[in-house]
């Protein structure tokens, strides 16, 4: 991994597992923040209306500092922690992993379980797309429309991704700033006039 760069999931990875009649649906896939992933896994859920538990772990942001994990009723311990584990083994931030639990009727005990979780979440790792991305600094560019050509020069320049963009009476845009051109970038923007650079924190 390059300096200023963070591992995690480019593309969804998918598994299943079965033990003694119950089924373990696995996915692997990043995510930008928390809301994100409530949407996800949603959208999980619904696909799986009749399953018996939706166990997960993820950590948020580039430095995954931020992190949760659920049993979702299951004995304590037996899926979050060790779905989380499968994570922090493969060195991934800004990802999650969801398995979804079919229950087949015989009691597979804590070590079957635990074996079960961690099973269908290493192997959705696995399966999925793994890769590098840039540490970014987010936050809003606020300038006037006279400014437009050296500000989208300034975003061309420095490699700076636009999110989102609202021209009103007081126009602005939402960006991602590469952590490496940081320092450049701001430079850049103090030398246009009337721009406002306000990071997002």
């Amino acid at each position: 991994m390059e300096p200023n760069t963070f591992r995690t999931i480019l593309k969804t990875g998918k598994s299943a597992y079965t033990d003694r009649g119950s089924r373990f649906l696995g996915f692997a896939f990043s995510i930008d923040n928390k809301l994100q992933f409530k949407e996800r896994l949603g959208a999980i859920m619904k696909l799986h209306p009749k399953a018996s538990h939706f166990c997960y772990a993820y950590r948020v942001s580039y430095d995954g500092l931020i992190w949760r994990c659920s049993d979702n009723g299951e004995p304590a311990g037996v899926a979050g922690k060790p779905l989380l584990g499968q994570l922090d083994s493969a060195g991934l931030s800004a990802a999650a992993v969801v398995v979804v639990r079919y229950f087949g009727g015989t009691l597979l005990g804590v070590p079957g379980l635990i074996q079960a979780y961690r099973t269908a979440a290493k192997l959705s790792i696995e399966n999925a797309t793994q890769g590098d991305k840039p540490i970014v600094k987010l936050g809003w560019i606020h300038y006037d429309y006279t400014q437009e050509h050296p500000i989208h020069r300034l975003i061309q320049q420095n490699n700076i991704s636009i999110i989102t963009v609202d021209k009103g009476l007081f126009p602005k845009m939402q960006v991602a700033i590469p952590l490496c051109n940081y320092t450049l970038a701001l430079e850049s923007m103090a030398a246009i006039p009337t721009l406002q650079w306000m990071e997002d924190v």
